[in-house]
């Protein structure tokens, strides 16, 4: 019969082999060399000093626009969700393999969550801008993820620059994603409400109504016309402002966000390389999927108020 081997040999091994994997970091890095000094180690076990920028860099020039890398990214973010998404429903089955159902289990909850908020029938038109939104988001960042994402750099007319880096990271893109949430509440509220959805904006009608009243000479139902009018008109600019402050707020968040991320996991691999930085990993991963959460079921709400009349909205 074959020898078996004890059972709890590899795990003393692995977990001496993480201890002194942590120890090479730690000597290794700007914290170690202060307290201990120089302690013989190779130089590729250090991490240059990271030079965090928030513009990002052009990388070529394409019929004179500017191509940065985080445009590259946002492609490849593009490529891998639609390479994955083809790879997986070009065969389907119909006891799906763990690709398919993690697919269906993805796009299946995405779709409850749409429908629980905005009814089966606007859960369903308002699904694919709100799971477009979501996954963009989320891989824009969990890519950036990848050992050596950030760290390729390629030679340009303006010097050496990094060829990929976060898109999230790139004010422009969550500034264009918050602009197309805010198109898609106006065309579905538009779309729905005809032009009845202006009134929400625009409500001059009780003010012109207490005008009339006040010429054919009712002047308490006149004055109090107005003067609600004018509230209302007042509510309305409020509204319209609000609409635009949601760009605004939507930008700076998942920029925001996203930025500090960056910046975070690249000062803690420069202090302590190696395993230091695998919690602040997982705690990225995380935000990005909260981040692109947020972002996707805000534009929901937003989506689903925006088709409700404002007479069901006084119920």
């Amino acid at each position: 019969m074959p020898k078996q081997g004890r059972p709890g040999f590899k795990k003393p091994l692995i977990i001496v082999g993480v201890i002194a994997l942590f120890l090479v970091g730690f000597l290794a890095g700007p914290v170690g060399k202060s307290i201990f000094g120089d302690v013989g180690l190779p130089n590729w076990l250090s991490v240059s000093q990271p030079h965090p920028e928030l513009p990002p860099e052009v990388v070529f020039h394409l019929f004179g626009f500017p191509i940065t890398n985080t445009v590259i990214s946002a492609w490849l973010t593009i490529i891998v969700v639609a390479g994955f998404s083809f790879a997986v429903t070009r065969r389907l089955r119909l006891i799906p393999k763990k690709l398919q159902a993690l697919l269906e289990f993805i796009l299946g909850s995405l779709m409850d969550l749409c429908q629980n908020v905005a009814g089966d029938q606007n859960g369903r038109r308002f699904f694919p801008i709100v799971a477009t939104i979501f996954l963009f988001a989320m891989f824009n960042g969990w890519l950036s993820l990848f050992p050596g994402f950030g760290s390729i750099l390629v030679h340009t007319a303006e010097g050496e620059v990094h060829l990929l880096r976060s898109a999230n990271t790139d004010i422009n893109l969550p500034l264009s994603i918050a602009i197309v949430s805010f198109l898609a509440v106006g065309f579905f509220g538009f779309k729905s409400l005809g032009p009845g959805y202006l009134t929400k904006f625009i409500n001059v009608g009780q003010f012109l109504a207490g005008l009339g009243q006040l010429g054919r000479g009712k002047l308490g139902a006149g004055m109090n016309g107005i003067f609600l009018g004018a509230i209302n008109m007042f509510i309305g600019l409020i509204h319209l402002l609000s609409e635009f402050v949601r760009i605004v707020s939507f930008t700076l968040r998942l920029f925001g966000n996203m930025t500090a991320g960056e910046i975070l996991l690249l000062m803690v691999t420069f202090l302590v390389p190696f395993l230091a930085a695998l919690p602040f990993y997982g705690l990225e991963l995380l935000v990005g999927f909260v981040q692109a959460l947020i972002f996707g079921m805000l534009t929901l709400i937003f989506l689903t108020l925006a088709v409700v009349s404002h007479g069901d909205e006084s119920h």
